[in-house]
């Protein structure tokens, strides 16, 4: 982890290429830390979080090129960095077994196309709240469509109307595990 940390920052200060070098030490990185773990399956990806931290990346990364050779302060943000892709990916296989579980517990459920393109959208963490509308529109369907395919969920256990009613109405999962967190 240390060598990968260390042969990161100092690929991307020599810079030896005009063009790629950032993805250059990411893929360095990935190489190193691959052979470190001695193991054709990982689960993770420093490239992936580099990439979704960039900002603090370049920050750190510019300090530390000008600063005194000191390179503590990199390596930490590396090594917290490669901690959280490692949580990062927890949840995702999380969330990937939770949504496994769910499909698993209603195989015998007929559902059609629709149907189960709106549940999978639920399950990876549909942004809002469902309602027929947007069912309506995701779907390319009809809003009565819509509403049959929402009533015909609700039959299965699958949906559930939430608390609010009216022109308000929306519908979330009744059965799925929550607490595993949607895929990033």
């Amino acid at each position: 982890m240390i060598k990968s940390g260390i042969a990161h920052l100092w690929f991307v200060t020599i810079h030896p290429f005009d063009d790629g070098n950032g993805r250059i030490a990411r893929a360095l990185t990935d190489l190193l830390l691959a052979r470190s773990e001695k193991t054709s399956q990982r689960f993770y990806s420093m490239s992936a979080q580099i990439q979704a931290e960039r900002n603090e990346y370049y920050r750190l990364l510019e300090a530390t090129q000008k600063g005194n050779l000191d390179i503590t302060p990199w390596m930490s943000w590396f090594l917290d960095c490669l901690g959280r892709a490692f949580e990062n990916a927890a949840s995702v296989s999380a969330a990937a077994l939770a949504k496994a579980q769910f499909w698993e517990r209603h195989r015998e459920a007929e559902l059609n196309a629709r149907q189960r393109l709106m549940v999978n959208k639920l399950l990876d963490g549909f942004d809002g709240k469902l309602t027929s509308g947007k069912w309506a529109t995701i779907a390319k369907t009809s809003t009565d469509t819509a509403l049959r395919d929402i009533d015909g969920l609700a039959a299965l256990g699958i949906l559930k109307r939430d608390a609010a009613g009216g022109r308000s109405t929306s519908y979330s999962l009744a059965d799925f595990d929550s607490s595993a967190p949607p895929p990033r």
